[in-house]
């Protein structure tokens, strides 16, 4: 199933109708209200998208620019150029061994990552930083909130494809999901449950040690553990699991303070860490212990979603994309335009 970000639909009224967000919110609430809580918001805005005749899917397969690329997308074809490439990863299947690697390109429209399968991560061998690429039959998933084209024995990745040329690459987006609308920023004081895209900045007053949890080396969900001590995977029944990985760390504004939660890519990214340091600590925990302490009043900036903890009666943040160093010139320009 297509799954298309409330975002999108924002903007593709705009972009068709030329209405404003707060006349489109509108629309939203009253239909809503007609259809007497019956509908999501989600829901109200693409009837309202459908009511003002607005096309918010130009296709959903074929050849796609970047920045139109949704969730459950299949068989789609992108032309970029390859910004960054990383390390291939081995694990381990019921009876053998496999490997996944990645990269990611852009377009004039945005950048995305692009994750190969098995014989197909063989391609990373020949792609540099600068190299065109021409991705074949991909599909598109979601990795907590960013969107992926995937490689498998259906798709291709040609290397350097004739008759193919792209501009510059557009810089992505500080949003969830890298190839959608920038994320609105807000206070920690004004966030709200189920605020989506928001973006948040403050300062890291407390960390907490990373939580390890099994999850299946084949197609990395979440595996458990059983009481005779073998893990099981729904999909793939026993497996010798891999292990995934989240932290917490509190973050103040000086409107008010929040437990923001962050998920294997992103606690990576806050710790600039590879995988095989954070599983150091798993073993070792007591070597977290400085990095605690060197977390302790960094700024970040996160974009990501809020959500209810109904155990603590509060509203914490899940992040989606994290810049554990943000620039004081963008924060200048973001002031200067308020």
């Amino acid at each position: 199933m297509i799954k298309i970000p409330i975002e999108t639909v924002f903007t593709k009224i705009k972009e068709q109708k030329g209405i404003s967000d707060a006349e489109i919110e509108e629309k939203i609430k009253a239909k809503m209200a007609q259809l007497s809580g019956l509908v999501s918001r989600e829901g109200a805005a693409h009837i309202v998208a459908n009511e003002l005749g607005v096309k918010v899917i130009a296709k959903t397969s074929g050849r796609i620019k970047i920045n139109e690329i949704l969730s459950g997308m299949r068989d789609i074809e992108v032309v970029g150029k390859v910004t960054n490439v990383f390390e291939v990863r081995q694990f381990a299947k019921a009876d053998s061994m496999g490997q996944v690697g990645s990269f990611i390109v852009g377009d004039e429209s945005g950048t995305i990552r692009i994750v190969c399968w098995g014989s197909q991560a063989d391609v990373l061998k020949s792609i540099e930083q600068g190299t065109i690429v021409k991705v074949q039959n991909g599909y598109v998933r979601d990795n907590q909130g960013r969107i992926e084209i995937h490689v498998n024995d259906r798709a291709r990745v040609l290397v350097n494809p004739s008759g193919e040329s792209v501009g510059e690459v557009a810089r992505p987006a500080f949003a969830a999901g890298g190839n959608r609308e920038p994320a609105k920023r807000k206070l920690i004081a004004d966030l709200k449950e189920d605020d989506t895209n928001v973006e948040i900045m403050g300062t890291i007053v407390q960390a907490f040690d990373p939580r390890f949890f099994e999850v299946c080396p084949s197609c990395s969900k979440r595996a458990k553990l059983q009481e005779d001590g073998t893990v099981r995977c729904e999909a793939h029944g026993a497996v010798e699991p891999a292990y995934s990985y989240v932290m917490n760390v509190m973050v103040d504004d000086g409107s008010d303070a929040a437990r923001v939660v962050f998920f294997k890519n992103q606690a990576e990214r806050l710790l600039k860490k590879a995988p095989e340091a954070m599983l150091l600590y798993k073993n070792e925990p007591m070597l977290f212990e400085d990095v605690k302490t060197d977390l302790l009043g960094n700024q970040i900036r996160v974009v990501g979603r809020a959500q209810k903890n109904a155990m603590f009666d509060r509203v914490e943040f899940v992040a989606q994309l994290v810049d554990p160093e943000p620039s004081p010139a963008d924060e200048l320009k973001k002031l200067g335009g308020q």
